[in-house]
């Protein structure tokens, strides 16, 4: 597949990645627009120019057809849409502190809002059952959703801070959800604010793009880029280069749009969502600021379009059919290469077979087996076994996994890959030559409660072969796998979590035996289970009762371990909606102190503003004074007015660096306190978790503790 490029241009600017945008403020032209590094938005329109430049807007000084607006803040996101019927786009800058809706044809703002918890992802689109278009904001730990007034219509939280979002069709159901990739490396899904999905990946999600249906790309900071359908990975690739941004194009005007990916290195490549074979691949000189598609040119076709952090702006048109005799020459030769490499690998394939026949052929015949054997008996299996083992001082609690032969062969090497436990997708284990047995022990260390897939490769033989046969099996390691059994002798926690559910014990006894990695399978006394755990990593005990009737108590002062146990039960259950009566004293404290802390924050940041608004309005009465006084020749006026200045000045960065730390602080807080909803709302399930994050957040917003203590514990 060939794309030609049908425009350049060279802006002058620095675009920040991932903030570029195309929109159509007046209804009929797509006008370009990023965000620049000097803190400020163009908006470059070849088209029609903007003759009304009273607001923020000015003309740039470089291009008439680029205007500029002054942000006067570090830009952290931009995008642009309609949040009503009408045809005309309106901007949406967000920054670490407010988010700015703004009417670029008539230059003026729709609503500017204060942010507390920043902007770090913008979206605009239909979520789930409301008809109501709303501007989706991600930033610390939050999602807030805003219509065109700027109400604020839908507020949720999240795991931690937001990187990404995309709308997509995740279940089929005909209504949008959306899709929040994460910081802490996971892919959650919202149907309205309830999360019904989630997928770990190995490094922070910064992209997410719709495909089709149920299907959407995604990219990593440290260079993977893939494609979901619903829950499922299809395919991904990893690349040394980091993946800025992904998007989606038909290429090949099939119906079926190509993942598109722009590289750090200045790439931009277009895969098959199918099977991620590259289709087309370009470069530009600088490294990929975005990726998108318009009819720039207004020919009536889409243009997919290429900007670079440098200001370099591409088209390029897809170029279905190329008789281009050098280019044909050039596909053959691609081509044939690569059917040379089949032919030399078939070929020493053979010559592997060959020797093996020939080994086989002296064993036969009575003769004594060479140490260069690459055969080995028929019989051989790889076995696997999974314990805990308790750290201490000088060592981290982990999972060991042993993996052994059933004979004497040897294990040459061992490569693991899992997703969310190593340093990176792969582990791999060679023990030394000297060291080489039918058995090799590998310590795993967990970072957090997630079930994964171990696929395990072996390089098995004899000490002397110089060919292995490769053996591959899977082994699940258990979601609570760091987690042993212990007797009575242990502190009961003084927090817990009690629920009802209509199930029989047995069902909930296989899905002990299924979650905790247990040297035996455990069984219901009486018709009730009770298991004591010890958690190897935290060093904290959990205690978890069923009763014959249908109770269930959880003790444990870990309440994010709490929800997670209740999440997998629910799940595994298929219990669609839970209510439970919850006691977390020591929580409860710690988030009233962290209120306390933020209300004090709050009134830090205000008395600042305040007082940088009146240093601001005395520097503009000493400029003119002392600009009154040169003019008159009143040099001892003027120096004295310059003196004052520049100690006002100084005062005013002093104020600036300390509104920053408390900014920062801020946010410390406020994070804390957006994970502490979230940990309550997932000690529920269903509709009552959606009661209890919203009534957190009003309870918070009308700083009422008492109330918000009484949602945490009963729910109501």
């Amino acid at each position: 597949m060939l794309l030609a490029p049908v425009f350049s241009m060279k802006l002058q600017h620095k675009i920040i990645p991932r903030m570029v945008a195309i929109g159509k403020y007046d209804g009929k032209h797509p006008c370009l627009t990023a965000a620049t590094t000097a803190n400020k938005v163009f908006i470059h329109n070849p088209h029609t120019r903007i003759g009304n430049y009273s607001g923020r807007l000015e003309t740039g000084q470089l291009s008439a057809d680029i205007s500029l607006l002054n942000i006067n803040q570090q830009v952290s996101s931009v995008t642009c849409g309609s949040l009503d019927e009408s045809s005309r786009d309106k901007l949406f800058v967000g920054t670490p502190t407010n988010l700015l809706a703004y009417d670029v044809e008539n230059n003026s703002d729709l609503f500017y809002k204060e942010m507390p918890d920043g902007v770090n992802s913008l979206l605009i689109g239909n979520l789930g059952t409301n008809n109501t278009r709303l501007v989706l904001a991600g930033g610390n730990c939050s999602i807030q959703g805003f219509n065109k007034e700027g109400n604020d219509e839908f507020w949720t939280v999240t795991g931690d801070n937001v990187c990404s979002m995309a709308l997509v069709d995740f279940n089929g159901d005909g209504f949008n959800e959306l899709l929040v990739g994460s910081e802490d490396f996971d892919i959650r899904v919202f149907k309205d604010d309830e999360i019904i999905a989630e997928m770990t990946e190995t490094e922070a999600v910064t992209s997410l793009y719709p495909l089709y249906g149920t299907r959407f790309g995604y990219a990593l900071s440290n260079g993977t880029v893939g494609v979901y359908d619903r829950s499922a990975r299809y395919w991904r690739i990893k690349s040394k280069n980091q993946a800025v941004t992904i998007h989606s194009f038909d290429l090949d005007d099939d119906g079926v749009p190509e993942l598109i990916t722009g590289w750090s290195n200045g790439k931009v490549d277009g895969r098959s969502d199918r099977t991620g074979e590259v289709v087309f691949k370009q470069n530009l000189s600088s490294a990929i600021a975005g990726v998108l598609d318009a009819d720039y040119r207004m020919d009536g076709k889409n243009q997919l379009i290429v900007c670079s952090m440098d200001g370099e702006v591409k088209g390029f048109v897809p170029v279905i059919e190329n008789k281009n005799p050098v280019v044909e020459l050039n596909a053959q030769q691609d081509v044939m290469h690569l059917m040379m490499q089949q032919k030399n690998g078939l070929l020493l394939e053979v010559s592997n077979y060959k020797q093996n026949t020939k080994v086989v052929d002296e064993l036969t015949e009575g003769a004594d087996v060479p140490t260069s054997a690459s055969s080995i008996p028929a019989n051989t299996q790889l076995q696997t076994s999974l314990i805990v083992v308790t750290g201490d001082e000088n060592s981290l609690s982990c999972v060991e996994l042993t993996v052994r032969t059933t004979n004497d062969t040897i294990i040459k090497c061992i490569i693991m890959f899992a997703e969310g436990i190593f340093d990176g997708e792969s582990y791999v284990v060679h023990p030394q030559e000297n060291n080489l047995s039918n058995s090799v022990q590998i310590p795993i260390y967990i970072p957090k409660d997630i079930q994964v897939d171990l696929h395990i490769k072996a390089l098995v033989g004899y000490k002397g072969s110089s060919q292995f046969h490769v053996f591959e099996l899977t082994r699940q390691l258990p979601r609570f796998a760091l987690y042993e059994l212990c007797g009575d002798k242990y502190a009961q926690p003084n927090s817990f979590v009690k629920f009802d559910i209509k199930e029989r014990v047995n069902r909930v006894v296989l899905w002990a035996n299924q979650s905790f990695l247990l040297v035996s399978d455990v069984a219901a006394v009486n018709g009730e289970l009770d298991l004591k755990f010890f958690a190897v990593r935290t060093q904290k005990p959990l205690h978890l009762h069923f009763s014959a009737t249908g109770e269930v108590t959880i003790h444990s002062n870990d309440m994010d371990l709490v929800g997670n146990i209740i999440q997998s039960l629910a799940s595994f259950l298929a219990i669609q909606d839970l209510q439970s009566v919850v006691e977390f004293p020591d929580q409860i404290e710690e988030l009233k102190a962290i209120l306390i802390k933020v209300d004090e924050l709050h009134a830090v940041r205000e008395r600042l503003t305040a007082e940088m608004a009146d240093h601001s309005n005395l520097i503009r009465n000493l400029v003119i004074r002392a600009e009154d006084s040169r003019l008159m020749l009143d040099m001892k006026n003027m120096r004295r007015g310059y003196i004052e200045l520049f100690a006002l000045n100084t005062d005013l960065l002093n104020g600036y660096k300390i509104r920053c730390t408390n900014h920062e602080e801020l946010l410390k807080y406020l994070k804390i306190v957006n994970q502490t909803i979230q940990k309550a709302g997932n000690l529920r399930v269903g509709k009552f978790k959606t009661l209890v994050i919203t009534g957190c957040r009003n309870a918070i917003k009308t700083n009422d503790f008492a109330a918000l203590a009484k949602i945490i514990k009963y729910g109501v």
